[in-house]
């Protein structure tokens, strides 16, 4: 018999009340759809790749074949303010590789570009519907409480899923527990009396050593760009740091406050960003001119799109 039979009952019913079921890419049963939306929660939030990113990204790539035919830059530009790029990147790559369909391998699904462990599974389990434990940040935050391990390794988490996992209904299951950590089990104030699995909870009884409270620490960065314009069209120069890795851009510039236009913030991942804009006149960088009523459908940096919007469209 099932150790947590009850739990899992409960669990299920919680969700069937309670769950995210109006998500997009739980209502199709295309593995690339379903793909791209883990690739795209990674880093965002679920709302903004919901109303945003990836209805968008879907209408103009609806296939894995499109995908792969597509350039780089192209990709780039419909990826163009989410952030890490790498992702996009990576997308492209497995898309190149793999453009009729996706493994059902979760072994062979993790030699792909940018497939880890948890999304390898996602798409098992989601996708595919295999009896497979799924543990993302919320799955690992509410098994870390249930069971009470506080500071465990990631191998001890996903060994808490697979004991807990309902083999029975395994990707309602997932899709329970995701949702559960979403919606009740949050990092602060868990709203404990309303979790189905409270009554067996084994860290409800110590809940403030469960409670997020490190606050993320960001890196302030001071930043010089240049406007430099002819006509209808913009000077951009491809990246090669860290940031926005090629992406276009403005150029950077040392700054001399007679030509100084504006300033605003930005954030970029860890990074807190105070951005000063410079007109300049001439460049000796190697540019590329982009018509200005064509930066919408450009692979430009989100940095740059609102340089641009801010101070020149």
């Amino acid at each position: 018999m099932d150790n947590f039979s009850q739990e899992h009952t409960e669990l299920l019913q919680w969700y069937k009340n309670n769950g995210r079921h109006d998500l997009l890419w739980r209502n199709t049963k295309e593995i690339y759809h379903i793909y791209l939306s883990e690739i795209m929660l990674q880093q965002t939030q679920v709302n903004r790749v919901m109303s945003e990113y990836y209805p968008k990204f879907v209408e103009k790539f609806p296939t894995l074949e499109k995908l792969s035919t597509a350039s780089l830059d192209e990709v780039l530009s419909y990826w163009s303010g989410l952030g890490y790029y790498s992702r996009a990147r990576n997308l492209h790559k497995t898309a190149q590789k793999c453009p009729d369909r996706l493994p059902e391998d979760i072994n062979e699904l993790q030699k792909l570009p940018g497939i880890g462990r948890y999304t390898a599974s996602a798409i098992c389990s989601f996708g595919y519907h295999q009896e497979v434990s799924v543990v993302d940040t919320n799955i690992a935050r509410v098994l870390k409480r249930y069971f009470a391990t506080l500071d465990v390794s990631d191998i001890e988490v996903w060994e808490s899923a697979n004991k807990f996992l309902n083999t029975k209904e395994p990707t309602k299951h997932n899709l329970a527990l995701m949702d559960l950590g979403s919606i009740v089990c949050t990092p602060t104030n868990p709203l404990c009396e309303n979790c189905p699995l409270s009554i067996s909870c084994l860290g409800k009884k110590n809940p403030e050593l469960y409670t997020q409270k490190k606050k993320k620490e960001y890196e302030s960065l001071e930043l010089f760009y240049g406007i430099y314009g002819r006509e209808d069209k913009i000077a951009l120069v491809k990246t090669t740091g860290k940031m926005y890795k090629g992406m276009l851009e403005l150029p950077t510039v040392d700054p001399i406050e007679e030509n100084f236009i504006g300033q605003f913030k930005h954030s970029y991942t860890k990074y807190r960003l105070s951005v000063k804009l410079y007109k300049i006149d001439n460049l000796s960088d190697e540019v590329i001119w982009i018509d200005l009523d064509k930066i919408d459908s450009t692979p430009i940096s989100s940095l740059t799109k609102k340089a641009l919007k801010n101070f020149l469209l």
